[in-house]
């Protein structure tokens, strides 16, 4: 099994395609072999009343101002395309509406991301699956029900995936890592088992989590 390391850039550009493809050539540089996005339709993720709440921030007063302000467009994604192509890295984004999964769908992308969020959608579980994309599945927040159904979809669709040991906060302590689930994941489900890293320190946790067999 070799290792593969995602770095995650998710909405962390602010909205920005200069900001994205230094944290993009950053992660080449640093021996990353893919960087991951998140993608969203605001107006299904995110209820009207969260939409019209009042919030500060460089693109309006208003929530849907600032979720719009940090959505990359159409031609945004075709630039980040183009630009990971030039420099030899894989990039993908983690959908979080089945509008934005189709979005995706027009790019060449080889891998699909759960978001643990996402997990328990088992409308949305079957679409993935059914493009047939090799699948992370992130697990924070789930208990072993939560992940027999995403495994069960995946496995009916002869999908190939592998679980994202997780732990939901943003950041935590070393000391809550739970690394040993990583094993426990592996043995259980008969899959590759990654880390999906939030810990406040460096990159510790992510060694030890490969030396307990993380892919």
């Amino acid at each position: 099994m070799s290792l593969f390391v995602i770095s995650e850039i998710g909405i962390n550009h602010n909205g920005d395609l200069e900001v994205a493809k230094k944290m993009i050539k950053s992660s080449k540089d640093c021996g990353a072999d893919a960087v991951k996005f998140q993608k969203r339709d605001i107006n299904l993720v995110y209820s009207p009343e969260i939409l019209s709440s009042k919030r500060e921030s460089p693109w309006g007063t208003t929530t849907k101002d600032q979720k719009e302000g940090i959505e990359f467009s159409k031609n945004d994604y075709e630039e980040i395309d183009k630009y990971c192509t030039e420099i030899g890295i894989e990039w993908f984004a983690s959908a979080w509406d089945l509008k934005s999964l189709d979005f995706l769908s027009q790019f060449n992308l080889k891998y699909n991301k759960i978001a643990s969020a996402m997990i328990v959608d088992l409308t949305f579980l079957k679409a993935v699956a059914k493009q047939k994309k090799y699948t992370f599945i992130s697990t924070g927040m789930s208990d072993f029900s939560i992940i027999d159904n995403a495994v069960n979809i995946f496995r009916e669709a002869g999908c190939e995936f592998e679980l994202m040991h997780c732990i939901s906060a943003y950041p935590f302590d070393d000391k809550f890592a739970n690394l040993k689930l990583i094993k426990t994941l592996g043995e259980k489900y008969k899959c590759n088992v990654g880390y999906s890293g939030h810990e406040k320190g460096g990159v510790s946790v992510s060694m030890a989590a490969v030396a307990l067999g993380a892919s």
